[in-house]
């Protein structure tokens, strides 16, 4: 077992992973990581192997025994994303039902007036010359309202999620503070009671939103999703869905303003931009890392995995993979061939993946429409943190 070459702690490696990812895949597709106590795939197929070998799934463990992450173990130990067939199938059977009314398509037409609308307060605030923030101007605007949207999470209350949220997902990084860990349960606490008031609101006064047809769902044998499993689905919805929105809009026009051969490319051929965004995603994606554990011994890359160890997909370094991306430090716009695995595999795949295109469509078209020019407006600071990436600032100057 040899110590994987990079510490995912250093702030050098947190700034700019890549060349690290590369000089270990030149090393070994599958390597031990002593400090974290689990094996990192580094290539493309032994990453996509991981997300997809049934051997090794996601098996949730309460942190903690008693009641210090009463709420943040709820929300795991009953979300989709933390288990494992015959739940998972049955989980995700429902809330895809759910999914099925019609409700990306429904909010298409609204999500595009919306970004629209930011990008047009961010032009009239830079006209040209000042500086303003990508992310709090719009992009971490519009996916939590999204969600909110779908949702029918009232107007007022809107502006509880997204703490509640950053809070949470602080949880998932290795390097944590007892405060952090304080703050993700208090968040879990209050998001809980609070959808779990929602809900019976929704019992009570159906609508359209999707928490109205979660409350209603059924399959064929009239099984309906628990209360806890309805409130977990909601917040995985958001935590997942705006997270990675923000940080793919984040690091995508990051990646588009340093690379401004690739931003007037995409600008002089607007049909680019559904593929664009894919390879945005391949070129710097938001989630890094992701686990599974063995149920039982599984070989990949020429190591093996032994029950009850755990392994891990990197996901941006599969994503630059030379044996399956030509060129992959290049950002190219128009890249036809792009099985990036930013939105993970097998049965696991983001259910809300096709939420998340819509929103990225609208975001970056309605810049690209509003602003004849886009420039780096200054120094972004980044997330100190590796496994969720992203920005917290990223100033920019449109032009009219």
């Amino acid at each position: 077992m040899t110590a994987a070459p990079l510490d995912l702690t250093d702030p050098a490696v947190v700034a700019d992973p890549y060349p690290a990812f590369a000089e270990a895949r030149a090393q070994a597709p599958v390597q031990w990581h002593e400090g974290l106590g689990l094996w990192l795939a580094f290539t493309h197929a032994e990453a996509n192997a991981v997300l997809r070998d049934r051997r090794l799934g996601r098996l949730w463990t309460d942190k903690e025994p008693g009641d210090r992450f009463a709420s943040f173990n709820l929300i795991h130990r009953n979300a989709i994303l933390e288990m494992e067939p015959p739940h998972h199938t049955r989980l995700r059977r429902l809330i895809t039902s759910a999914f099925a009314r019609g409700h990306v398509e429904r909010l298409r037409p609204w999500v595009e007036e919306l970004a629209g609308r930011l990008a047009d307060e961010l032009v009239e605030r830079s006209g040209g010359s000042q500086p303003v923030d990508l992310l709090t101007g719009m992009a971490e605007q519009l996916p939590v309202a999204v969600i909110a949207e779908l949702l029918g999470v009232p107007e007022a209350d809107r502006p509880l999620l997204r703490p509640w949220s950053n809070a949470i997902v602080k949880m998932y990084e290795y390097e944590r503070t007892r405060q952090r860990e304080d703050d993700a349960e208090r968040a879990a606490d209050e998001f809980v009671a609070y959808l779990r008031k929602l809900a019976a609101d929704r019992r009570r006064n159906p609508g359209e939103d999707l928490v109205s047809h979660l409350v209603t769902v059924r399959d064929s044998d009239g099984d309906k999703l628990t209360e806890d499993e309805l409130v977990t689905t909601c917040i995985l919805l958001l935590n997942a869905g705006h997270e990675a929105t923000v940080n793919v809009t984040g690091n995508g026009m990051l990646a588009l303003l340093r690379h401004p051969d690739q931003l007037a490319r995409l600008r002089a051929d607007r049909d680019l931009l559904p593929g664009a965004l894919e390879e945005l995603m391949r070129f710097d994606p938001p989630l890094q890392l992701f686990e599974r554990t063995a149920t039982a011994d599984v070989e990949i890359g020429g190591v093996t995995v032994t029950e009850g160890q755990k392994i891990a997909a990197l996901l941006g370094s599969a994503n630059h993979d030379p044996a399956v991306f030509a060129d992959p430090e290049t950002l190219d716009v128009a890249r036809a061939d792009n099985p990036h695995i930013s939105f993970g595999a097998g049965i696991h795949f983001c259910i809300g993946a096709p939420l998340a295109r819509v929103e990225l469509q609208a975001t970056f078209g309605a810049l690209l429409d509003r602003a004849s020019l886009l420039e780096l407006g200054g120094e972004p600071v980044r997330h100190p943190e590796f496994v969720i990436r992203g920005l917290d600032t990223l100033p920019i100057v449109l032009t009219p």
